[in-house]
């Protein structure tokens, strides 16, 4: 699949814009060189469950009372929600940029955790606490961990990694395996043989120069 998507299509150079405000330690790479400091390692998911990431939280504003969810819907807005009672949304449009749909109504839409909870286990995350797990599965300290998608788009990724899935079009894959690589090297995750050799074959081809942001997580 991954090859097919790349018959053809040129180089794009990528800057993704942050949608948060970014760690103290944030900088960026090329895509290739990210890349390479990346862990390869095999992935183990036994003992995986989500109830080991507990989310969402109280958000990044304890006294707006919106969930981590909400805030995220509320950042990534192309057009204001408005906000009731409880944090409420109603109206506002987003763009969901795995499928490029716009959308109007925010239960049309599901927070993503870029790389997926299982993923995030099985690549080094089984060995955090509980209160680290929850800080990844809340992370709006980098703005690709989290990001506002419909709910199809996120059916069809199906917790898969960039060797199994990733978005239709030139912009939006090589900002998603951007992202990928991003996110992973934040919190010190590793990725699998198959997962890195899909990623290379993007590196090296038409995502080379996609700007990657870093970033390190909290403790």
């Amino acid at each position: 699949m991954i090859k097919n998507l790349m018959r053809g299509l040129v180089p794009l150079a990528l800057v993704l814009s942050p949608l948060a405000a970014p760690a103290a330690s944030a900088g960026v790479q090329l895509f290739p060189d990210a890349l390479a400091e990346l862990t390869e390692a095999a992935e183990d998911p036994a003992g995986y469950r989500e109830a080991a990431f507990p989310h969402w939280d109280e958000g990044l504003d304890a006294a707006d009372g919106c969930d981590t969810r909400a805030e995220v819907l509320l950042a990534e807005a192309v057009e204001a929600p408005a906000t009731g009672g409880g944090c409420a949304l109603t109206g506002g449009r987003w763009t969901s940029y795995y499928d490029g749909q716009s959308v109007t109504d925010p239960a049309l839409l599901r927070v993503d955790h870029l790389v997926p909870l299982a993923e995030a286990w099985a690549s080094g995350a089984s060995g955090w606490t509980a209160a680290r797990r929850a800080k990844y599965a809340n992370d709006q300290g980098a703005a690709a961990t989290l990001t506002a998608v419909t709910a199809r788009s996120l059916r069809a990724k199906a917790g898969q990694d960039p060797a199994e899935w990733v978005p239709d079009g030139n912009a939006a894959y090589c900002r998603y395996v951007g992202e990928w690589v991003g996110t992973k090297l934040r919190w010190g995750l590793t990725v699998d043989k198959d997962e890195m050799e899909a990623l290379k074959l993007f590196a090296d081809g038409p995502c080379e120069e996609t700007v990657v942001q870093r970033s390190t997580a909290p403790r």
